[in-house]
């Protein structure tokens, strides 16, 4: 998907985007950044096809988007589970598909109150999650985010990056926005700013790998049944494998990393440590590692 020369105005307003130059690649994950009123849920709308530009021209957009505002707004006395339903057959899933989807994505969510919570009783961070499951219902070729993180509790922060992972794995595209800079950089391949309308690469250039590589290091529960055993090099940001006695070495990219480690658990296998791989390293991590 390619944004060029894309510029964006209300009326006879400002300018609140110009001249943006965007060039997006399948199975990459681009973060924006920027202050409040920088432009970034604009731009996201524009790569969402929910806003056309003032000038300039989007190309390539896949046919499955899903979408998530910085804020949704839920004021409806429908259950959560009842309106992702209707969400997916909206989309053409059947609905006992849809019903399905949505239940798996709500309980990897952790919906507090349950999927049979109404919608407007729900606080931002669970109304949140209903968000990112709608998005989700149908496997999207671009997920587009908006401030995706906030309000969501710690463990689902680890799931919506899991959740991310998995979209690009599959090839298709995400972008989300965050205020944070540093949030830009820690989950996306790709990161830029918006200053005064217009977008560059974060400190002069794209993040190719976002924060770097770290070594996972797993092994097997002690006298018990192996655990289940992916290919590993099949998942997101897993860059090499390999054996030391009993077990499991990963390299990942840091922007992966805590998708590929809530995997890990999930199967069954265990966390020896987690440590930095320097710039030019052999691949054995740094004295960081944690003993389990």
């Amino acid at each position: 998907m390619r944004c060029e020369a894309v510029g964006k105005r209300y009326g006879r307003g400002r300018w609140v985007l110009a001249d943006v130059e965007l060039e997006v690649p399948p199975g990459a994950v681009v973060a924006v950044a920027g202050g409040n009123g920088s432009g970034k849920s604009t731009l996201l709308r524009i790569l969402a096809g929910l806003s056309r530009p003032t000038s300039g021209r989007v190309s390539g957009r896949p046919p499955r988007v899903g979408y998530v505002p910085d804020r949704f707004t839920a004021h409806d006395r429908l259950p959560a589970i009842a309106y992702l339903t209707h969400m997916g057959r909206v989309r053409g899933m059947p609905g006992d598909r849809a019903r399905a989807r949505a239940h798996h994505l709500l309980d990897r969510l952790a919906l507090v109150g349950g999927e049979e919570a109404p919608l407007r009783t729900l606080s931002k961070g669970n109304a949140q999650k209903v968000a990112l499951a709608q998005a989700l219902l149908v496997v999207p070729g671009l997920l587009v985010l908006d401030e995706p993180w906030s309000g969501l509790d710690v463990p689902a922060h680890a799931v919506l990056a899991e959740l991310i992972g998995e979209v690009a794995g599959q090839g298709g595209t995400v972008v989300f926005a965050d205020h944070r800079e540093a949030v830009a950089g820690q989950h996306a391949d790709h990161a830029y700013v918006i200053r005064d309308g217009r977008l560059a690469p974060r400190d002069g250039g794209p993040q190719p790998g976002g924060a770097g590589t770290v070594e996972v290091v797993l092994s097997p529960p002690a006298g018990g049944v192996p655990p289940a055993a992916p290919d590993w090099r099949d998942l997101p940001g897993v860059t090499h494998t390999a054996r030391r006695g009993e077990t499991l070495v990963l390299r990942v990219g840091r922007d992966h990393s805590d998708a590929v480690l809530l995997t890990a658990l999930r199967l069954g296998w265990s966390v020896d440590g987690v440590g930095r791989v320097p710039p030019g390293g052999d691949g054995r991590a740094d004295d960081r590692r944690a003993a389990r």
